[in-house]
């Protein structure tokens, strides 16, 4: 099944498989300034699941470099994904879908950076940094 996705303002329009690998929440610095919230709600999937299927000349990319990149609409700069992980992956923000994925978020990241005005209330595991993978 595909997800659709967009921007606030509609000029950008993109669709993703429905089967993200993980989901979760970042709490670094970072996130939380390019989104202006407590977190970033996101989920993995493999680069070529996504496809950007309006507006493509609306999109910009900033931070570029060889590990990845941000994605935004230029109009009315709705973060909408970042490649990450050598450009392998796909982190689509979660509020940027118009569909419900399956996959929920189950962990969060980045806690040690957290907003100290923010109080994590559930129960999903949490990682100081990134989890490590046997």
């Amino acid at each position: 099944m595909q997800l659709k996705g967009q921007c606030l303002c509609g000029l950008v329009h993109y669709e993703v498989e429905d089967a993200f690998e993980y989901a979760g929440y970042c709490h670094c610095q970072r996130c939380r300034r390019r989104t202006g919230s407590a977190f970033n709600t996101y989920a993995g999937i493999k680069l070529q699941k996504v496809q950007l299927t309006q507006g493509a000349r609306h999109v910009r990319y900033l931070d570029e470099s060889e590990e990845g990149y941000d994605a935004y609409c230029a109009e009315c700069m709705s973060p909408l994904f970042s490649a990450v992980r050598a450009r392998e992956y796909i982190h689509v923000r979660l509020g940027t879908l118009v569909d419900t994925p399956t996959q929920r978020p189950d962990h969060h990241i980045y806690v040690a950076y957290k907003a100290p005005w923010h109080e994590i209330t559930d129960n999903l595991p949490q990682f100081a940094e990134l989890p490590t993978h046997d």
